[in-house]
Order: C-alpha cells, then sequence, then structure tokens
C-alpha cells in the first residue's frame, strides 16, 4: 500500500485538525495552540475496500474479518448493571463510582512525582492478590526501578507481570497474548505508534495511540489504565480530545512536599464526577485516608480567634474544613485581600456585605482568608464559616470549639437553605461537636442526632449575636 505524507496542522487544546497555520482555533477559540506535525493517508482506493467490514486482531496479532455493525433498537439492549471489581482502596473505588468497570479506559493525570505510578503500582497488587491477571506496562522506568519502588509496598505474585516497551504495535500484540483483565500503561507520552511519524508525546501520537488503546479496550473487554502528565495549567499534556475519548478521567492533585493527595474525578461514564479519594504519602507507600473530616481538622487550634469549623459537600461526602482568617489594620491606601483554597471575589463580596449589612468596617483591614489542609472549596455552603471567621478575627473574639456552622449569604445579608443538611450535621455529630449553626430554612425536615444542638438563623447579624 502506497502512503502520501503530508504535513496538517493540530490545536494542543482541543485536537481540530486544520491545512493551514491559524492564530486562534476556530473550535475552542484558543490562541497560537496551533503545531504542525505529518500526517498518513492512505489512498482512496485502500480507504474504500476498508468500509463495510471490522477488523480486530485475534491472538497472535492476526486481522480476522468480523463483518459490518447494524443499527439496533434501545429496546433490544440489555440494560444490566455493569460488573464491578474492586480495587482495594474503597477511595479510589467512590471516585470511580464503586469499583473498576470492565472494557473501560481511565486516565489518571497528574503532576511529576504527585503518586500516579504509585498508586496504581498499589491497586494492581491488591488486584493481583485477589487473583486477576495484570500487566503493567512502563515506558519511563526499567523493570529494576520498578522493582526498587515495588519492594516499599510488599511482594508481588506472579499474577502481576510488568513488561517495559513503548512501540505500541508490540504492546498490543503482548496484551492480546497474555490476555490479562486490567492493563496500565506509563505513560501515554511515551507510547509509540509506528503508523504516525511523529514524536511520541505529540498532539498526533498522543491520539492516535489512544484510539488504539480504546480499540484494545472495548473489543477484548479489558480495563486499561493511562498515566497521563499535565502541563503547567494543569491540564493532560496532549490533545484536549484524549480526554473526551476515555471513560473516566481522574486527577491527583496536591502538593508533592505535603503528605496528602486528593484524587478528584473530572469525568466518569459510569458514576458520578462531585466524589473525591485522599490519601497520605507514607514510606511504605500511599495510604487512604477514611475519615477525611478528621484528618483535616488535626492539629486546630483552641480558643483562637478567626478560626471557624465549617462543612462542604464532595459529591455524597461531608467534609468538616477550619476556616481561618486574619485581620489587621493596614498600612497601604488599598487594603491586601489574599484568599487560599477558596474563591479570591467569593470573600471579597462576603466581606463587603459584613461592612454594609452589619457595620463591620473593613475597608482599612487586610484580610488573610485559609482553609487548612490545602483544600480548595467554592461551595456557597461555606460562606457563613467564612464571614463568621472574619468577624471572630476583627473582634479577636474565638468560637466556640465544638460549634460547627454552614450556610450560603446572600447580599442582603440572609441565610438561605443548602442541599444536604442532614449530612453535615451528622457528620458534626460522628465528631464530637456538641453545637451546629445552620440556614433557619433547613430545619423543616431535619433529622436531629441526640446530643447535639441545632442553632437556625435567619440572617447574618442574628448569627453574629448568637455566637459572639
Amino acid at each position: 500500500m502506497t502512503v502520501k505524507n503530508k504535513t496538517a496542522f493540530f490545536c494542543t487544546e482541543c485536537g481540530y485538525e486544520s491545512a493551514k497555520w491559524m492564530g486562534q482555533c476556530p473550535v475552542c477559540k484558543a490562541w497560537n495552540t496551533m503545531v504542525e506535525e505529518p500526517v498518513k493517508t492512505a489512498p482512496a482506493s485502500d480507504r474504500a475496500s476498508a468500509y463495510g467490514r471490522k477488523s480486530v486482531r485475534g491472538a497472535g496479532g492476526l486481522s480476522q474479518s468480523t463483518g459490518i455493525n447494524r443499527p439496533v433498537a434501545l429496546s433490544t439492549v440489555d440494560l444490566r448493571e455493569e460488573p464491578r471489581v474492586e480495587t482495594g482502596y474503597t477511595e479510589l473505588d467512590r471516585v470511580l463510582g464503586g469499583g473498576i468497570v470492565q472494557g473501560s479506559l481511565v486516565l489518571v493525570g497528574g503532576d511529576p512525582g504527585i503518586g500516579k505510578s504509585t498508586l496504581l503500582l498499589q491497586v494492581t497488587k491488591n488486584l493481583s492478590d485477589a487473583g486477576h491477571r495484570i500487566l503493567y506496562v512502563s515506558g519511563e522506568e526499567s523493570l529494576r526501578q520498578i522493582k526498587m519502588r515495588a519492594q516499599r509496598i510488599g511482594s508481588v505474585n506472579d499474577n502481576l507481570r510488568f513488561f517495559c516497551e513503548t512501540d505500541l504495535d508490540t504492546i498490543a500484540e503482548v496484551v492480546l497474548e497474555e490476555k490479562p483483565e486490567v492493563v496500565v500503561i506509563d505513560s501515554i507520552q511515551t507510547m509509540y505508534n509506528s503508523s504516525v511519524s511523529a514524536a511520541p508525546g505529540s498532539v498526533s501520537q498522543v491520539r492516535e495511540t489512544t484510539g488504539v488503546l480504546l480499540r484494545l479496550a472495548k473489543e477484548n473487554a479489558i480495563t486499561i489504565f493511562i498515566v497521563g502528565h499535565v502541563t503547567k495549567e494543569g491540564t493532560v499534556a496532549g490533545p484536549r480530545v484524549l480526554e473526551h475519548m476515555v471513560d473516566t478521567v481522574l486527577y491527583f492533585e496536591g502538593d508533592r512536599y505535603a503528605s496528602y493527595r486528593i484524587l478528584r474525578g473530572t469525568k466518569n461514564r459510569f458514576g458520578s464526577t462531585d466524589e473525591i479519594g485522599l490519601f497520605e504519602m507514607k514510606p511504605e507507600g500511599l495510604v487512604q485516608v477514611e475519615n477525611p473530616s478528621e484528618y483535616l481538622l488535626s492539629g486546630r487550634p483552641l480558643g483562637a480567634s478567626g478560626s471557624v469549623v465549617t462543612c462542604a459537600m464532595e459529591g455524597t461526602r461531608p467534609m468538616l474544613v477550619e476556616v481561618q482568617a486574619l485581620l489587621c489594620d493596614s498600612n497601604f491606601g488599598f487594603p491586601k485581600r489574599q484568599a487560599n483554597g477558596t474563591d479570591y471575589n467569593r470573600v471579597s463580596l462576603l466581606m463587603a456585605v459584613l461592612e454594609k449589612r452589619l457595620g463591620v468596617p473593613l475597608g482599612q483591614q487586610d484580610a488573610y482568608i485559609n482553609l487548612t489542609g490545602g483544600i480548595k472549596q467554592s461551595e456557597p455552603a461555606i460562606d457563613l464559616g467564612i464571614a463568621l471567621a472574619i468577624i471572630s478575627s476583627y473582634r479577636n473574639r474565638p468560637m466556640d470549639d465544638r460549634m460547627m456552622a454552614f450556610g450560603e449569604i446572600g447580599l442582603s445579608g440572609e441565610i438561605r437553605a443548602v442541599s444536604m443538611a442532614d449530612q453535615r450535621v451528622a457528620e458534626a455529630a460522628k465528631l464530637g461537636f456538641t453545637s451546629v449553626l445552620m440556614p433557619k430554612a433547613n430545619l423543616k425536615g431535619l433529622r436531629h442526632p441526640d446530643g447535639i444542638e441545632i442553632i437556625g438563623v435567619a440572617g447574618l447579624k442574628e448569627a453574629s449575636d448568637k455566637v459572639m
């Protein structure tokens, strides 16, 4: 078959292809994202001969014709629950929606050194211990390096096999010969497809390689985990179309120099995208944190002004977070505002409400707001906690250490109802808090746990008077 070589321009953000260079991508409107890469086009006669048939690789890599696909009615589709395999980590199972779905393609992204390979190595060890056949393909490390890392997490049995290779054709043949249940590709930026004359990690290579892995997973019912590095903007390196092709996108977040790691799902065709999993990095590897609220509140100062515990929801999981505020007189004409872990504009809005509705003079105050533990939250339900922390710091009066507060604040100073109030109150009671300050609108139908006082407030002034 004669192949014609040509070049095309691809958008690194969305994967849009163009015959000529453009300053702005016409699809995603991003500037200066078009890069030129070589592509190969088969003659029309060869492409036409491929129509009407579908080929899949059989044992040994040989192609076998399977006929053509036909349209079907939805009434003939078997709507059974997807069988899932537990990974041995309840935190990961929660983010995946209950476990690994057979034949799914999962992308795991994160900064270099954050712990992606360590997490997947521990997951594959758990699966192999449960009797599942696993193939771990590494394009970045040698077998000696992998073994040195594996010694930290314990002994590995023969169900988990390792393969160091970057040629995708060779990897596909080995996968079809070994017939594993789960395959890990570490990483997608190192894989090389010989049919694409571009460097590994380029837009064309990443896109075509992912397409081959997608067909391999779906046609052979193999679950494939793909490791992807992220750019300085925090997105997976390569074309954005990569995230559209896979079934699940997981991001591993956190400061590489801190002990905690957050696994967050941004796309999941088999479950919710609102769940997170919390892990802690220890010498023996990653250890899951099954009670994030207790972990995030450890070391909280008692009797300190500007410290308030609030509750945010991550999917169906309530998480108690400490909000800290520090206010001091400004030495400049324009006071400084800084927010860590929450939206800066939301903090400025709440300070304006406090100044207008409660008469708190914050115009000449430097304000520093921090959500401890490195957690990032922008849920409106933490408004009341932020506002009370600001008031507590300004008046230098501490709140009750065993009180938790949550609620959304409107521009008129009203405390508005939030969702899942029952779960938030139950989480506070579980951790030993004795009182909860919450919107009065949420009191109707609320399940009241024993041993905890519920205080309903309708406005910001009422909330301030009750706690300070």
